[in-house]
């Protein structure tokens, strides 16, 4: 069996059967207009309490929406070459792991699925269906594409994405985000979720004494002593920027996760899209 065939297999079944696609809708809460606010009732969704009304009142106020007809879901990859590394997959197998899950999950809740890649220009472009052979196109793309030498930037992913949507959309960006974007103006016009792919040694890289690397992105060799001091120091630096993505991502009331590549995606993906 295919690589291709073995990310599908699985993912086709955590979505139908096992993890994500348990809750009836993944997506719940995207794809609805508010209309007004009402008092709680006994079997109401609890998550749609608001609880600045509720403490005012002194008694439970539920949000009420209006569900639209099907949610336009859009995944769009970012495959920069440091997608090219791993200690036990690669990031990018990761990547076409998530967009797998992402994509039935998606089909099954009978919504339009459009799915991108990106590196420092769009590289490829899905357009909307609901037809299953989406997904197998859509991974195949990301496992085929060459990563390697491969730029990143999020301002034109931004900047496409906002010209070419003109409808509200659900927009979920995977990559591994070693760069901050700034997807304030997008996250304004449509509902934005990131997924971060990471390993966990390039967060905490061992102490290798005296080596040569590659950078992946430009091809570039670098060449030092990786003692305990300076793996400690990348450490830290790694933590400082994380902590500075975070907070951009709060700042623009962008919801998001971190999926390791030793891990299995369904359960970071289900606590997100559930709002646990």
């Amino acid at each position: 069996m295919s690589k291709l065939q073995k990310i599908l297999v699985r993912a086709r079944r955590q979505v139908f059967s096992e993890m994500v696609g348990n809750n009836p809708s993944i997506f719940q809460g995207e794809g609805y207009d508010f209309i007004e606010l009402r008092e709680y009732m006994a079997g109401d969704d609890i998550r749609r309490i608001d609880w600045n009304i509720t403490a005012k009142m002194q008694k439970p106020y539920i949000k009420i929406f209006r569900e639209e007809r099907e949610l336009n879901v859009v995944i769009a990859s970012v495959l920069n070459g440091s997608v090219h590394f791993g200690s036990k997959k690669f990031k990018q197998d990761v990547i076409a792991e998530v967009v797998a899950q992402l994509s039935y999950s998606t089909l099954k809740n009978g919504d339009l699925l459009t799915s991108y890649i990106f590196t420092d220009k769009m590289v490829s472009h899905n357009k909307p269906s609901k037809k299953i052979h989406q997904v197998q196109k859509s991974v195949d793309d990301i496992l085929k594409f060459d990563a390697l030498n491969q730029q990143c930037d999020f301002k034109v992913l931004a900047d496409t994405l906002y010209k070419r949507l003109k409808r509200k959309s659900l927009i979920i960006i995977v990559g591994d985000f070693f760069e901050i974007p700034d997807f304030k103006l997008l996250a304004k016009k449509h509902e934005v979720v990131c997924v971060v792919v990471r390993d966990h040694l390039e967060e905490k890289p061992p102490k290798m004494g005296f080596a040569s690397l590659v950078d992946p992105e430009s091809g570039a060799t670098l060449e030092g002593d990786f003692n305990a001091h300076s793996v400690e120091d990348y450490a830290k630096k790694v933590q400082l920027h994380d902590r500075e993505l975070y907070e951009t991502f709060r700042k623009h009331q962008i919801r998001f996760s971190k999926v390791y590549t030793d891990a299995g995606a369904g359960v970071a993906l289900r606590r997100l899209f559930e709002g646990k």
